[in-house]
Formats: C-alpha cells, structure tokens, sequence
C-alpha cells in the first residue's frame, strides 16, 4: 500500500493532469513502471526484459484509466460515497458497485485512447485473439495480493470486443468485492488506478498455477505445482481438481492425480466455453515427469530473478511452458536466514510466555541479550533449539517438558523428532560443563525435598528477589552515568545467569514435589480424585494475591457510585486528580498506590519492555475492577481464596490419611512431607519472572528518560521512537556517535510493524520454512467438540464472553472467558470467570496455573477458540476432558 501512496499521493481525480503514454509494450516495462501499469503490467514486463518465455502484449496504462475517469461527472460524488462505506456493509456495497459499473460502461472511451490501443492491436496482430486482465496499482505487491479483484476476458477477438473488455476491465475495479477489499484494507478508492494488460492468446494443452515454496506447509525448498487440461481458469475459478505435483532438489516428492471432469477451451468466434472430460482423460497425468521438473527448474529461475518465493501461472502449448503472470506469496510467515545449510528447528518463545503478538525491536535485542539463541521472524522471538536436538537425552526430554507449556507446541517438536533425528548427529553431553552448572541446583532441590524448611524458602527466594532489583535500582535509577544505557546489558545477563538460577531451584522443588505424590500415589493406592485440590490457593503466589488486591480495590469502588462514575471517566494523565474529594477516593487512592508498588511494573504482554506499564497507564485496569464489581460479591475473592486453602488442607489430611491407612506411618510421612513442600514452594512459580519484569521496569525508565534527552536534542521526535531502536542502536545513540538521520529508519520499522500485526506466527518451524503442528491428541469427545488441552479440573456450562484485550473486557456474572492467551497481565480478571478457554497454553502456563488456584474449569490449546466461539454463546467447558461444546448459538451476539 505504501508503494501506491508513494506513487500517487494527494491525487485529485478531477484536477489531475494526465501526462503519459496511454499504451505501453511489454518491453518498455518493468517492475518500476507499479504507478503506470499496475502490479500484473510491471510483472509481465519484468520477466519479459528479464527473458522468460512471457507471451507478448502490452498495457492501456493507468493515465489512460484516469482520462476515462475524467469524463464523469459523477465520479467525484461516487468517491465521497465510498469513502463512507463499511467492509461489512455487503449490500451497500453490492447496489453502490453496480451503480458504478453501470455508469462507466455507459462512457464511450476517449478518441485518443482508442487509437492508440488500436495502434498497439494492429502491431501484433488483428486476426489473433487476446487475453485482457486487469491489473490495478494494488495488487500483486510484494505485502498485499490483492489478486482477483478485478475482471479478466479470455480470447478477446476483434476491434470492437477489444474496447469492450478494455472499459469492461476498467468499470471491475468497482466490482463488489475489490470494494469491500480496499475499504477493509485501508486503501483510499481515488488513489487505486487501474491498467488493462492485453496479452497474445495462448491456448493450451494444460495449464496451472506453480508455487515456488509449498503454500500449505510454507517450505521453501518444495515447489508445488497444480496442473489441469486446457485454460487456467478452471482452476482459479474452483471448477476442477488439479493435479498436485511437488518437486525438490529436482526430484519428484509427492504426485497426486486428480479425477478432472472438465476444462475450460477458447471457441473460434472468441470467449470460452467449458466442456466434459472423456472419461479415459479424466485420471490421466497431465504433464509429464519430465514437464514436471522442467517447469520447477523455470520456477526457481522466477524466483531467484525476484529475490523472493513466487505465484505463477503456466500454461503448455506447442511443447514450451508459456508465464503468464508471477506475483509474490504474502502468505509465507518471513524465516531468519542462516549461514550453514544445516536444517535448523525453530521453537516460538511467544507461544511459550503468552505473548504472540508483534514485538518492536527493542523488546526483540532485549530478548536476543538475555537469550543468545533467540532470533528474530515477523516480528516475534523464537529460539533456535537444533543444538539441544543433538543430545539424545534432550530429543526425548525436550518435547514432553514443552507439552507443559503448550502441548501443541510439544506435539509438534515430537513430530520434528520422528521425521528429523537423522539430520541431528549424536552429540556426547559435556558431563563436566553440566554438571559444574547443575550440582549446586540439584543440592538445592534434593535439600528442599528432604531436609529444609519449605517456608523459608518462601523467604529466601523473596529476599533474592528484592535484592536483586534493589541493586539494579542503585545502579541505574540512583545515578545519571550516561553509559548505563550499556549497562542494561550487563545486568541482563547477570540476572539470567546469576539470579534465575537462585530463583528457579525453589520452583522446581515443587513440581518434582508434586509429581512424586502422583506417582506414589498412583502406585501405592491408585489415582486419588483428591489430589487437583492440592493445587488450590497456593501461599505466597505473586500473581494470586494480585488479584486479590484488584477485589480489594473494587470493594471499595462498590461501596460509592460516584467512585465508579469517576473511574468510568478518568484518563491516564489526570487519573488521580480530585480521587480525595469525592466519596471513597482517598481509600482507592491509598489503594492503588499500594497495588502500583508492588505491580505497577507489570501489564498484558510484560515479556515486551515496550509495552506500557500499569503504572504509565492505571486506566487499563479499571475494566477488571468494574468487571469485579459486577461479578462478585463484596470479600468473595477472599473468602473464596481461604475456602481454597481449606480444601487444599483436607484433601491433604485425607491423602496422608489413605496412605497411613493401606501403607502405614512411614509412607505417610513421605506424602505428607512431599505435599507440605509443594503446598509451600508452589506458589513460587511466578517469583522468577516477577523478578525479570521488575528489572525491565527499571530499564524502562532508564530508556524513556533516554527518549526525553533525545527529544531534546533533535534525534527523536516522540517518546515511543525509542523502541524502535535496536539495543546497540540505542547504546550508539546514548553514547553520542550517532552520524545519520533515525527518521527515515522509524518510519520504515513502523510500517513492517503494521505488516507483521497481520502475521500469525506459527509455533514451531524449521529454516527452511516448514511450519510443523504436530497431531492433535485424541480425545472422547461429543460430535462437534472444541478439541483441546485439560488444564483445570470441572464442567461448567455459561455464556461466553470473547476477550481479546483485558483492558476492554467487560465481563458479566457467569460468563466464561475465551482469551487467545493469558499471562500476569490478565490475573485481575480471573476472579471474574466462571471457567477459561485459551488459544494457547499448557498444564504449566500462567492461566492454567491461576485457574488451577481459583477452581475454574479451564481448557487450552484450542485454535481459533476466539473466532469460533462468539459472544453470547451458551457453551460447555469440561476441564476434566479437554473439550469445549457450543451447546446454543447466540441469536444477538453480546456486546
């Protein structure tokens, strides 16, 4: 879109003065001529200049278009008509678009442009039939198709057919979907011009569409060709099932003939007409092998001309291949590049933190400085786990481990594992390097599961905690040294190389704490229907008592209506001011101040340092104190807590008691221990990244006081510029050796920003491309169930309410949540839920921890949960199971 605007910004239809040529040959273009030709014209004469066997022809150019345009006297008003109209708005779409049509195929083209079309035509020949397609200055770009929007006419014969399928052409860039495209997409109608490409006939044998990377799973080294009989537009159009042919490295990988009952042919007097297939033709391979490999080698010439993976169409007559057109697949999720030909496997941190959305690229150097293996692909941070996949031990362990996380993500490394292991050699474990790294976590653990006071450790992973920030505090809030810029550096790595692993030994007792519960348990007295209580109200969670302070707050906005009408009204700047003259203000003010001392540093998407703050922005937490409000009762989220806690200690009594029972006093004292020790360190599975969000908070500061000096001296404009520096650019900046305008660089990483809002990343993929899913689990599930992950035990029926930005939820009594993920962030509206359903996750991940704790029967893992669930629908999530039941579709979908 920004290549258009760049070509033709500020135009006014009705004043611009058409300079140009009206026709331009294939040879007289190239892949600079976007503004006159549109996408499908500079293409076309790209690979004619380049030498590809393209057909010959030329373009009625766009200054033709705007002449035509010029004529009108309605156009001007049918624009501003436009401008108004919505995507949705299918049948004002529908009745503006014929209108338009109507009225400029009522136009007679200009003298002018007639002849010089008519002069092009008797150069190539008038007794030769001609394709005419439309080819707009928004389509075929590099990031937006844009492809079958407008009108093409096959075996075009004759003058007056000929003008006819020009102004035809002309009049389909206001067909009713190329409408609703552009208005879903942003582009302005008046800056959309249009091209007409007249292009030789060619009446093939066969003909298809060739990929030059497998659009399905996205691998790069697989070029994937589909093929029929005759014209290519069967299968465009959806007619016929093509034949899949798939090549790499020159071989054939994979052929699947189709049953093709039909194909479209030219008829002498011009047009097309669709005939039967003979029954013996029907299954018959329609390009040979040789063809087959002949046409992939073509196709990654295109390619490598272009630098990037392409859509071609291809047809076969008088044994060539004929281009008939190329365009690049935007639909490809972008890979890093990497420097060896090694298969690299590729695992999504987003998936893992709960974060997929794009990232700037501060937030990804700071992720690359904390993790060296991290790398960057649309926007998002992924880790290039291949060397972990040369230790046998971890090629085993490695996926069940990230199945807690998010099992489809685990169910995919498995899949890589099985097909891939031959391209990982063995590598022998450095024994010594681990277990110098690994001895002193180990003790720690082994000594916590035996011998140390679990409720200490409660203590001591807070001290490290709070002594770890009150150091990075010192160093770089407590001084003005212009190089703590660099230093953010250094104190990244100390804390994930030093702190965490303090940290994390704690965390980890507990899990290996509860697993060897369920394993005694289910060896000495089978599974105990008790043991998912063990999990309720953890003491000394971080996220937990979060969202008890956010009811405690909400208690008090309860108790005064013009307290809930102020909150309904504040903004971020003025947030506190006048909170002490009215009616519980000072009460919510003490409040929050408290609330902002102990999380202000957190927020949705917390793992991107240049996501806002609670602090910065206190307002987006008014939705989850109001939600509260309406949802619970005054002191229910604490009663509901120490209720918790009182099932969690009789179910413990209980299991200790069954156990003494059928194995004696002994093994008793084993399961009661392991579970004293899990009830205790449990609740620390937070501490860890509460620990790195608080150092990322202070690097904030650090970098937006940075911002304002920059704004200061002329090498920012605003504030938020600064995330789009790199690290290293910032420390270059910082330390003053700056020797180029950052303009021009914002503005470029702003617009690949919107363009990867629109990427969905995938959870794992390897350097060639591949996206892996893995095989979903099999589950006994009524028909039409929503498939997914249990990760909180229960069934609860409610209407759902889609949530895809905590700060706009507004949930209502008994409605169940459905996030596309949650992380720290979210906690202040679980309090509010009835039950979950996420997009992403696993056993282990934030919401299924937290809904673990509160008792709210939750299901993860299911895609597309946010889209296919709508709001108002009355569902059933069954937490024990894993599948979700859309039980009643809503008639009027809850706002």
């Amino acid at each position: 879109m920004m290549l258009l605007i760049l070509c033709i910004r500020d135009v006014d239809i009705k004043r611009v003065k058409i300079a140009g040529k009206f026709v331009l040959y294939f040879d007289e273009i190239d892949k600079g001529s976007l503004s006159s030709v549109g996408g499908k014209g500079a293409n076309l004469g790209e690979m004619t200049k380049a030498g590809f066997p393209v057909p010959q022809g030329f373009c009625v150019t766009t200054s033709a278009y705007q002449a035509f345009i010029q004529i009108s006297n309605d156009m001007s008003n049918f624009f501003t008509d436009l401008d108004r109209i919505d995507a949705d708005c299918l049948n004002e779409i529908r009745l503006m678009g014929k209108q338009i049509r109507s009225h400029l195929e009522s136009i007679s083209i200009p003298d002018d442009i007639q002849s010089a079309i008519l002069e092009a035509w008797q150069r190539f020949g008038q007794n030769k039939a001609y394709a005419v397609r439309s080819s707009a200055t928004a389509e075929d770009l590099p990031t937006a198709s844009f492809a079958g929007q407008q009108e093409t006419y096959l075996n075009v014969r004759g003058q007056e057919q000929l003008l006819e399928s020009v102004r035809s052409c002309w009049a389909s860039l206001f067909t009713d979907r190329a409408i609703s495209y552009r208005a879903k997409n942003g582009f302005d109608h008046r800056l959309v011009f249009l091209s007409v490409v007249v292009q030789e006939m060619i009446f093939p044998d066969i003909s298809g569409i060739m990929f030059t990377a497998n659009p399905i799973t996205g691998n790069r080294k697989v070029t994937s060709i589909d093929a029929s009989f005759g014209l290519g537009e069967a299968l465009v159009s959806g007619l016929v099932s093509a034949d899949l042919y798939q090549v790499r490295d020159s071989k054939i990988i994979e052929k699947k003939i189709s049953n093709k009952k039909l194909a479209i042919y030219a008829v002498p007097e011009g047009g097309t007409v669709t005939k039967d297939l003979l029954p013996e033709q029907q299954k018959v391979q329609a390009l040979p092998d040789e063809r087959i490999i002949e046409l992939a080698e073509l196709g990654r010439k295109i390619e490598g001309h272009y630098g990037s993976e392409q859509d071609i169409e291809w047809c076969f007559a008088d044994e060539r291949f004929y281009i008939v057109q190329s365009r690049p697949i935007t639909s490809l999720y972008p890979i890093p590049s990497f420097s060896d030909n090694q298969l690299h496997v590729l695992i999504s941190i987003g998936h893992i933190q709960m974060m997929t959305e794009e990232m700037k690229p501060l937030g990804i150097s700071i992720f690359q400085t904390a993790i060296p293996i991290a790398l960057e692909a649309g926007g998002r941070v992924f880790a290039d786990i291949t060397p972990m996949l040369s230790i046998k031990l971890l090629r085993k362990k490695l996926p069940l481990a990230l199945r807690h996380m998010d099992d489809q993500l685990g169910a995919a490394l498995e899949e890589v594992v099985d097909r891939y292991t031959s391209q990982f050699p063995s590598k022998r474990i450095p024994i010594r390097k681990i277990t110098s790294f690994a001895r002193p976590i180990i003790k720690i653990i082994i000594k916590n599961l035996f011998v140390n006071d679990p409720e200490q450790g409660r203590t001591i992973v807070t001290n490290l905690v709070d002594k770890s920030v009150q150091s990075c505090r010192e160093s770089m809030l407590e001084t003005s040294d212009p190089m703590r810029i660099g230093a953010i550096k250094n104190d990244l790595r100390n804390v994930i190389s030093s702190d965490l692993p303090k940290v994390v030994p704690y965390w980890v007792t507990s899990i290996f704490a509860l697993n060897i519960v369920k394993y005694l348990l289910q060896k000495w007295i089978g599974d105990s229907e008790k043991i998912h209580l063990l999990e309720r109200s953890l003491p000394g969670n971080i996220t937990s008592e979060l969202g008890l302070v956010i009811g405690d707050l909400a208690d008090i906005v309860r108790q005064s209506p013009e307290l809930i009408g102020y909150l309904q009204t504040r903004t971020d700047d003025n947030f506190y001011d006048g909170l002490d003259d009215i009616s519980g203000g000072y009460a919510f003010r003490q409040g929050m101040e408290l609330f902002m001392r102990s999380y202000g540093m957190r927020c949705p998407g917390e793992i991107d340092i240049s996501k806002p703050r609670w602090r910065e922005m206190p307002t987006t937490l008014v939705s989850a104190i109001m939600s509260h409000v309406r949802t619970v009762a005054p002191r229910e989220h604490r009663d509901k807590f120490r209720q918790g806690a009182m099932e969690a200690e009789e179910a413990a009594r209980e299991i200790v008691a069954q156990v003494l029972k059928n194995k004696g006093a002994f093994k008793a004292r084993i399961i009661k221990r392991l579970i004293y020790v899990y009830r205790n360190l449990g609740g620390l599975r937070e501490h860890h990244k509460y620990l790195v969000v608080q150092h990322f908070d202070i690097y904030r500061k650090v970098i937006t006081d940075e911002a304002k000096m920059f704004i200061k001296t002329g090498v920012l404009s605003q504030e938020t510029d600064i995330f789009y520096l790199t690290m290293d650019e910032l420390n270059t900046v910082a330390s003053g050796n700056l020797k180029q305008n950052v303009t021009p660089l914002m503005e470029e990483r702003k617009k690949q920003l919107e363009l990867n809002k629109k990427l969905i990343p995938p959870r794992v993929m390897t350097s060639e491309g591949e996206i892996i899913t893995g095989r979903r689990r099999t589950v006994k599930a009524p028909e039409g169930s929503l498939i997914g992950t249990p990760v909180s035990a229960g069934i609860v029926e409610g209407y759902a309410r889609v949530v895809l930005h905590p700060e706009e939820a507004k949930l209502n009594l008994g409605e169940i949540m459905i996030a596309p993920f949650t992380d720290p962030g979210w906690t202040p509206l679980f309090h509010s839920a009835k039950g979950l359903v996420m997009e992403i996750g696993g056993m282990m991940t934030h919401g299924a921890v937290i809904a673990r704790e509160y008792g709210i029967p939750s299901v993860v893992g299911i895609d597309d949960a946010t889209v296919i669930i709508k709001n108002g629908d009355y569902i059933r999530v069954n937490g024990t199971k894993g599948y979700v039941e859309v039980l009643k579709k809503s008639e009027t979908p809850t706002s």
